[in-house]
């Protein structure tokens, strides 16, 4: 399966936003993700199977439980993928980091306690 078809499923993407956190076991993502969407436990597990074999996710067994982890080898050909697209949206989000320190600057600024001059002009 192609990268795109796995990341273009929005259970799987959620899933990936997860183990980008940190390790979860299978119970844990049932849990998030069938209260999120709606699915059931065999649902969930084809999404991490599917995320398994496509070679997104690994998974060890601790005891009985099956534990989740994200690997981000696949994802590194999806953003060699994009790097010719970039150009789009990089200078934009350039400019956008540019607003916000200068809102920050702006904030800053206008919070500054003014400065007093305790002495007596004459």
């Amino acid at each position: 399966m192609h990268a795109f078809d796995v990341l273009g499923d929005p259970v799987r993407r959620r899933i990936l936003e997860l183990l980008a956190n940190g390790e979860m076991s299978a119970g844990d993502v049932v849990r998030v993700v069938g209260e999120e969407f709606g699915i059931s436990q065999p649902a969930v597990s084809q999404h991490l199977k599917v995320l398994r074999e496509a070679g997104f996710a690994d998974m060890r067994t601790e005891g009985t439980r099956r534990v989740y982890s994200l690997d981000p080898t696949p994802l590194r050909s999806v953003d060699e993928w994009l790097d010719p697209f970039r150009r789009f949206w990089e200078p934009r989000l350039d400019a956008l980091a540019t607003e916000i320190a200068r809102g920050k600057k702006t904030r800053r600024d206008s919070n500054a306690p003014a400065s007093t001059n305790d002495e007596e002009q004459p």
